[in-house]
Parts: C-alpha cells; sequence; structure tokens
C-alpha cells in the first residue's frame, strides 16, 4: 500500500471512530442534561423499607440496614464510641449537613486521642466545596487522585476509582455496602448496608489497610509508616470478603457472580443500580433461566444517569425473551448492589453490574453462605418488589421506533461503562 493510500486509510478510520463514539457520546451528554433539568425541584417520594435485622452467622453478627438515617444513626454513634482508632473510606462525601456530621464526629474522635483514617475519592467529590475537604492534622486523609497515572498513562491498571464503603471502629464493628455520605442518601434514595461484628471485622480492617497502603506514598513522605493489621486469630469461611484491585489486575467480584448463578437451581434475586453486563455475564443469566431457575432482576425506573438506563434496556429484549423477570423501582431511587441464590447464598457490597464495577475500579463485596442470612436479604427483596412495576415482554416489545433507536446509537458506549 503506498504512503497516499495509507493516509487515506488512516482518515476514513479517524472519521468512522469519531462518528461510532462521538455522536453517542454528544447524545450521551444532551440526555443527561435534558434530564438534570426535568429533575430541578423534585423530590423522591417515600417508599418501603425493612428495619434493621440481625443474623448470626457462626461468630459474625450481621446486621442489614435498607435506609439511610438507620445506618448513619449507627456509624456515627460507632465513631462517637471510638477508643482506639476509626477507619473511614467512602465514595462520595458531601459537604451538606449529614457529611459534615461525620466530618465533626472523625474530628472530635481524633481529638480525644482516636488513630483516625480518612480516605475518598478525588473524582467523585470534585464539585464538594474545597473548604470542606480541608481536614485538621489530627486526622490522617488520602485523597485518592483525580488522575492517578501519572507518566504511566498507558497503564491501565491505574484508572480505577475508589468506589468502596467501609467505616471500622475499634476492631469490634464494620459496616460496608452501597450508602454514599450525603444528605440525600439519608431519606430519599433505597440502598442496603450491613454492619459485621466479629471476626469479619479484621477482614474489613485488612481491607482498608491494604489500600492505604498500596497508595500512600502518592500523598505522604517515604518515611510515612504503613498501617499494620495483625492476621486474625479466627475467621468464619462462610462469611468472605472479596475485593477488586485494580492496580493488582485482580478482579474476583465478577467471578464471585458467575460461579453462584451458574450454581443456581432454584431462584436468582438481584438487586443493581445499573446493570450493563457482559456477554458472559449476560449468557450466565439467560442459561439459568431456560433451565428453570427463577431470575428476577430488580432496577430503577429511573436512575440518577439517564444514560445508564439507556444502555441498561439494551438488554432486556434478551433478558425477557429467556424468561428473566424485570422489576424497575418507582418512585425513587435504589441503588442497592445486593442478590440472594437459591435460599442459601448471598452478597452485599460496592460494586455495580457493569464494565467499571467488574473490570474497573476499587471495590468490596461481602458473600455469604447462611440461610437465614438469606432469608433476611429475601424479605427485603420482596419488599422493595412490592414498590416496582414489572416489565412484560409484550409491553417491551411494543415501546416506540424513537426508544429503539436511542438505544442502538448508545450501544457503543457499553465498554466505557
Amino acid at each position: 500500500m503506498s504512503g497516499a493510500s495509507m493516509q487515506r486509510a488512516l482518515r476514513w478510520l479517524r472519521r468512522t471512530l469519531a462518528v461510532v463514539f462521538g455522536v453517542p457520546v454528544l447524545i450521551g451528554i444532551a440526555m443527561s442534561l435534558v434530564d438534570s433539568y426535568r429533575r430541578r425541584g423534585k423530590k423522591p417520594k417515600p417508599f418501603p423499607t425493612t428495619p434493621p435485622e440481625t443474623v448470626e452467622v457462626g461468630e459474625v453478627g450481621i446486621t442489614t440496614y435498607t435506609f439511610g438515617q438507620d445506618v448513619y444513626a449507627d456509624m456515627l454513634g460507632a465513631i462517637g464510641r471510638a477508643q482506639r482508632q476509626v477507619l473511614f473510606e467512602t465514595y462520595i462525601w458531601k459537604g451538606d449537613e449529614v457529611g459534615e456530621q461525620f466530618k465533626a464526629a472523625l474530628v472530635a474522635a481524633a481529638e480525644r486521642g482516636v488513630e483516625v483514617y480518612c480516605i475518598y475519592d478525588g473524582f467523585a467529590n470534585l464539585v464538594v466545596s474545597p473548604r470542606f475537604k480541608r481536614f485538621p492534622t489530627s486526622l490522617k486523609v488520602l485523597r485518592y487522585p483525580v488522575y492517578g497515572a501519572g507518566w504511566r498513562f498507558f497503564d491501565l491498571r491505574r484508572y480505577g476509582r475508589d468506589h468502596r464503603k467501609i467505616l471500622v471502629v475499634d476492631d469490634t464493628e464494620g459496616y460496608v455496602g452501597g450508602y454514599n455520605i450525603g444528605t440525600a442518601y439519608e431519606t430519599e434514595w433505597r440502598d442496603t448496608h450491613v454492619r459485621v461484628t466479629g471476626p469479619a471485622v479484621q477482614d474489613l480492617r485488612r481491607a482498608f489497610a491494604d489500600f492505604w497502603n498500596l497508595h500512600r506514598r502518592r500523598r505522604f513522605r517515604a518515611s510515612e509508616r504503613p498501617l499494620l493489621v495483625e492476621t486474625a486469630s479466627a475467621w468464619e469461611p462462610r462469611v468472605r470478603f472479596h475485593r477488586n484491585v485494580p492496580r493488582l489486575w485482580m478482579f474476583p467480584i465478577r467471578g464471585m457472580y458467575i460461579e453462584a448463578i451458574n450454581r443456581a437451581s432454584r431462584n436468582i434475586w438481584m438487586t443493581h443500580a445499573y446493570f450493563i453486563p457482559d456477554t458472559d455475564f449476560v449468557e450466565a443469566l439467560t442459561a439459568a433461566a431456560r433451565r428453570g431457575v427463577d431470575v428476577r432482576l430488580l432496577v430503577p425506573l429511573k436512575s440518577n444517569h439517564v444514560v445508564a438506563d439507556w444502555l441498561s434496556r439494551g438488554y432486556f429484549a434478551q433478558l425477557l425473551e429467556a424468561g428473566v423477570r424485570i422489576f424497575r423501582f418507582k418512585d425513587a431511587m435504589v441503588h442497592a448492589k445486593t442478590s440472594t441464590v437459591d435460599g442459601s447464598w448471598v452478597t452485599v457490597g460496592t460494586a455495580n453490574i457493569d464494565r467499571l464495577s467488574l473490570t474497573g475500579n476499587y471495590e468490596i463485596n461481602m458473600e455469604v453462605i447462611d440461610p437465614d442470612f438469606a432469608a433476611a436479604l429475601e424479605e427485603v427483596y420482596r419488599t422493595d418488589e412490592s414498590n416496582c412495576i414489572e416489565l412484560t415482554r409484550g409491553e417491551w416489545e411494543a415501546r416506540d421506533l424513537h426508544r429503539r433507536f436511542t438505544e442502538m446509537v448508545l450501544r457503543p458506549l457499553r465498554p466505557l461503562l
């Protein structure tokens, strides 16, 4: 091929890529702006919740929360009782009333001599006031950077966001789940968080320490001591924590899900804020439905990310055809990331079913194999389902032509989200 031909081919390739990806991006931005305008001044309606319930799994106590006020009250109470150490990590930390309450509680703990470590994601909090993000030196704070690759822009392992939400207090209690920190999440969002006691607390503490030690050098002097955590003297094999660590190219949460789905023989009930799975994940769910498993997917009717909603809808035809039942949570944002399988397997955590969570971000999910805890989470699912509209196959096939067109145009964005 001549030089001129090569140049023409490259120009054609660039233009094609610009159309294939540029047009969907522009449409997505326009849709987000319009959706944001439409939401101004609108408040979500009340939704049903289940009260906090504690289940014992061996020596591990697990309390499930489905309402922000409940979990925030207990988290703030735990920080207020802290005597030795507080480890606090969040993706979003709003500078509003609730955010200030958490900041004040952490500062107060540090002032009475408690060792306080905090981690928050810089990108997720770009719109938060810089004044709020000023902390006294009594707190050890790691702001996970907006751009962490430095000169290694080619290294994909350094682009993951810190999407985890963890609180550990005095080796006695730990919290993990979907709740970020902010006033809106306190009463307006339906999310799921858990509190653990017993041997599982050490696993959460080690998860925090590993992240801190992996990234501390970008924020502190080389002489800064690592956060040391002793090996747990006991552990409960039915309760495990799986951590995605992009820097080490470790993504076990996706494998955990697919393994559980492939083993299912009775039911798979999933609740997810954002559902943009890869081909293998969709095939696992549809195969389960075709072999007679009761597969149910609960997602928001309208989430806080309109583009994610449209991308998610692109999978509905294939899922409905296979027999998967789809329920859409109405009047409020459901942000939970939970699943139950066969009345014995449960996961609760921070990972959504999308590329960013399963093969991109730092995430943490708790896996529990216990019928009592599964029964508690199935009850939560039934409560959520009572506030849902089920999507039928006939309704989906009758959708407007412009909706089908929008789904098709946005399809190239799936690998990005």
